[in-house]
């Protein structure tokens, strides 16, 4: 009898490649002849970043720059919860918050998906910000992964543990 296969759907960023992508968008506002004279700037602000420039468009721009940065790093942009730019004395601000674990609506989501358009026989189960996939058969669990991959889900999957 074959043992039980199994692989955890999650959702987790690099912060260091976060914070490595923050740099080097920094680097380039610094440098480009476009942002010269408009305050421009992106940081960290506690858990979130911040984006700020002298006029709605420019920091506008400034996301786009941070945007290309995390995509180069393999960051997806779906784990980016940018806000709209907002006026703040006389400069224009984005805030955007990073989205880390899977919220329970999001895991039973999943959950529907699996059990509605997956093969028989695989279970799922939520623990935590985590969910575990598992079945006898890992064609099946193969076939979950592809499945997943292409539902318009607005967050970042990974699958990791894949035993």
């Amino acid at each position: 009898m074959p043992s039980e296969s199994s692989f955890d759907v999650v959702s987790k960023i690099d912060r260091q490649e976060v914070d490595n992508a923050l740099n080097q968008a920094a680097k380039e506002i610094q440098q480009r002849y476009d942002f010269k004279g408009t305050d421009a700037d992106v940081r960290w602000s506690g858990e979130d970043i911040l984006m700020v420039a002298s006029s709605e468009d420019r920091v506008k721009a400034v996301l786009d720059v941070l945007q290309t940065k995390l995509i180069k790093r393999g960051v997806s942009l779906k784990a980016l919860d940018a806000g709209e730019p907002f006026p703040s004395g006389k400069e224009h601000r984005i805030t955007a918050t990073l989205k880390e674990g899977l919220e329970q609506d999001v895991a039973k989501k999943i959950g529907k998906i699996v059990r509605d358009s997956g093969p028989k026989g695989v279970k799922t189960q939520i623990t935590g910000d985590e969910m575990r996939v598992s079945s006898k058969n890992r064609d099946d669990l193969q076939e979950v992964i592809a499945l997943l991959k292409g539902a318009d889900l607005d967050v970042a999957l990974q699958f990791v543990n894949y035993r």
